[in-house]
């Protein structure tokens, strides 16, 4: 049914074929003989510069050796040794700024080995025989809180589970997986995979879910430190960031990590309504993911803007590229002044700034039924550890100002608020957990 106060905002603009076919694979996987003759563009390097530009520090090198000589399972052990949740970071991993951009063959050629397509064969063919090549360690009856069940706290997780400590895993939502499963675009991750990752992730054994529980609402930090012998936080960033223009209270102005999610979770896409004149505001993943995907339902116009130049996005060229390449309309150097409409959005006036963003004065306006806010997260709770421009403060090990409390991924400070970070923190984390319970 529409709403009269968005009559644009609209379920069902495509078929459900148009949605499917719009919503395939990204990147579709490899096959056995791609893989072998993307492998053997490896030099192998000694130094390999590809290591030091992955954050989880995967030994790439060994593991596409490995795949080279047949053995797929093998290097999947390598990555998932050093990356818990490499499947999900195959997937999702702006690798074309981070090992791909670091490939001795992109510096000589302009055409990297594809590090990422290669390391989801590798953990695809894993999971799919339904091995999990890690045992646990004789239990040691420490007990650990980890609140979040996204990237960094179930990597921190696991990595405990394996030193055979018993976790407990809270999480607000219904199901765990975090952004990869709440907040990554749909076609990034089809086939439900995240939460396939997470069952497989779960075969440890040691690992107890607990979902519905709000630290704050539900949890007390406090009752935690003095039931578990030590707690993680992994709670991510759960309030958006204002536009600060007047207007954005109207109707059809939404939040793009809603959007998304629900996308992800819904059970027929075609259930999704969207409006005909789409306006995404921000430059980073979100934005993008948010406005290609409302391409894809069928949105007639969709424009992204960002506040800076092309150069200033946090969004890779390559995403900038997909956007453009779906017919997204990125508009860089505006600011949005103000939403208009009588009661629902109809119109955004947005103001042209400087390199330094200083106001130009001039303006223009583009029509839209629908706005979707991607200009940002913030942390949200009380009680919480010390505080650093806006999230927890920790060290190098992820150590908070609190005792027995550590933390990781978007709420900690440091770092870049990718997965792949994420899940290397939650690691790292762990390490130190383990070792302040073993002295």
């Amino acid at each position: 049914m529409t709403n009269p106060m968005t009559p644009g905002i609209v379920a069902g603009r495509l078929s459900s074929a148009e949605v499917a076919d719009n919503f395939a694979d990204l990147h579709a996987p490899l096959d056995g003989h791609e893989a072998l003759v993307a492998a053997d563009r490896c030099y192998f390097c000694h130094d390999a510069p590809c290591i030091t530009a992955c954050p989880t520090d995967i030994d790439i090198p060994l593991f596409i050796r490995q795949i080279a000589s047949g053995t797929p399972e093998a290097a999947a052990k390598t990555i998932l040794s050093q990356n818990i949740l490499g499947g999900m970071c195959a997937r999702v991993c702006p690798t074309e700024t981070l090992c791909e951009q670091a490939c001795v063959r992109e510096a000589a050629e302009g055409k990297p080995v594809i590090i990422g397509e290669l390391q989801r064969y590798a953990t695809d063919t894993l999971m799919e025989a339904n091995v999990h090549p890690f045992e646990r360690a004789p239990e040691t009856g420490k007990r650990i809180a980890v609140v979040g069940a996204g990237p960094a706290g179930l990597a921190c997780a696991h990595r405990l589970a394996t030193k055979g400590h018993d976790v407990a895993v809270f999480d607000t939502r219904p199901k765990a997986g975090g952004l990869n499963e709440y907040g990554i675009a749909t076609y990034k991750s089809v086939d439900n995979f995240a939460a396939k990752e997470v069952d497989w992730l779960l075969q440890i054994g040691g690992i107890q879910t607990h979902a519905g529980k709000a630290l704050g609402a539900d949890l007390s930090l406090a009752e935690l430190t003095s039931d578990y012998d030590a707690v993680f936080l992994a709670i991510g960033l759960g309030g958006v960031n204002a536009l600060r223009c007047d207007g954005e209270d109207k109707d059809g102005v939404l939040d793009a990590v809603d959007f998304i999610a629900d996308l992800r979770q819904a059970r027929d896409f075609t259930s999704v309504e969207i409006g005909r004149d789409v306006v995404v505001i921000g430059g980073g993943m979100t934005a993008v993911d948010a406005a290609v995907q409302a391409k894809l339902l069928g949105a007639l116009n969709v424009s992204l803007v960002y506040r800076r130049g092309k150069d200033g996005m946090n969004a890779s060229a390559f995403e900038q590229d997909l956007a453009a390449s779906k017919g997204v309309r990125i508009i860089t150097n505006a600011s949005p002044k103000a939403v208009i409409g009588n009661g629902a959005v109809r119109e955004i006036e947005f103001e042209y700034t400087d390199d330094a963003l200083t106001p130009t004065g001039e303006t223009f306006r583009l029509a839209a039924d629908q706005v979707f806010k991607a200009i940002g997260q913030t942390l949200v709770g009380d009680e919480l550890p010390d505080l650093e421009q806006g999230k927890i403060r920790v060290d190098s090990a992820g150590k908070t100002s609190m005792a027995n409390v550590w933390a990781g991924g978007d709420c900690a400070s440091g770092g870049e608020d990718l997965t792949v970070t994420a899940v290397a923190e939650g690691r790292d984390a762990a390490e130190d957990i383990h070792a302040a319970l073993s002295a």
